[in-house]
């Protein structure tokens, strides 16, 4: 008889501002494993998020890149990302200064805007899933 001990896989460490640390991948694979990841409530947000994303844009390219889901069209770039921090979740819309309307939170970049959900906050889906589609027609960027 033989005793095999199965390792525990390591739970993905959080960084700081409570992002998972989850190793750089392509597909839907490594963005599960983010989503599986995150902190409390946020991970309920992420499935929500990443089935709506999937939903209206059901061809979406997902990708985890710098510790970020990222979701695009294959071959045109990103269109959107998303970022754990400790109070709230980021969703950027990389190209957000065309769409309409703008999503409320600034960036550094010109183009590029924000969509903050904290703990408390009713996701308002259907203009969420009007900027993802919006989003999804515009030219991604390059990452």
């Amino acid at each position: 008889m033989t005793n095999k001990i199965s390792a525990k896989p390591a739970e993905p460490k959080l960084l700081s501002g409570g992002n998972p640390q989850i190793v750089k991948g392509e597909g839907d694979g490594p963005v599960q494993a983010y989503i599986a990841a995150m902190p409390g409530w946020k991970s309920d947000v992420g499935r929500r998020l990443d089935a709506l994303i999937m939903q209206t844009v059901p061809d979406a390219h997902k990708a985890v890149k710098w510790n970020s889901p990222f979701y695009g069209v294959k071959g045109d770039g990103w269109f959107l990302g998303i970022h754990c921090y400790n109070k709230y979740m980021k969703v950027a819309f990389f190209r957000g200064a065309a769409l309409q309307p703008v999503p409320p939170e600034e960036s550094r970049t010109a183009q590029t805007r924000y969509f903050h959900i904290h703990e408390q906050d009713e996701i308002d889906e259907a203009q969420f899933t009007s900027w993802v589609k919006q989003a999804s027609l515009l030219p991604g960027e390059k990452m």
